[in-house]
């Protein structure tokens, strides 16, 4: 089993950036792809980007091609997702996965989920 906790949400204004971090324990020794995923009030929850083991294979929903990047840092255990050109739109909880396929399926089948952290963007 794999622990994960995320960091770096809050308010922003329309336009501004925030970084959000995903930092992993327990099982690290697995090669887990990573995903982010994103769950507004009243709407289901939305594919938002993920990214392989090696950082080989990268895929965005549509909605945030071109503004956000996700990236990882294995040795710190740590996945990134770097959010720029914020709409109000983007304001949701996010949470990140641990998933064995998630960067070419965006489905996290495994379960591994982090507990969720607020963005919130202001026009």
């Amino acid at each position: 089993q794999v622990q994960l906790v995320e960091s770096g949400g809050g308010l922003v204004q329309a336009g501004g950036s925030l970084r959000l971090s995903c930092t992993a324990s327990g099982r690290t020794f697995r090669r887990y792809a990573m995903g982010w995923f994103r769950q507004a009030p009243g709407k289901e929850r939305e594919f938002v980007a993920a990214i392989s083991w090696s950082g080989g294979v990268r895929d965005y929903a549509d909605s945030v091609k071109g503004r956000f990047t996700i990236s990882r840092d294995n040795g710190k255990n740590t996945v990134y997702l770097e959010m720029n050109s914020l709409k109000p739109e983007d304001t949701a909880a996010y949470y990140c996965a641990a998933d064995s396929t998630v960067a070419t399926t965006r489905d996290p089948r495994d379960g591994n989920w982090g507990q969720g952290i607020q963005v919130t963007v202001s026009s």
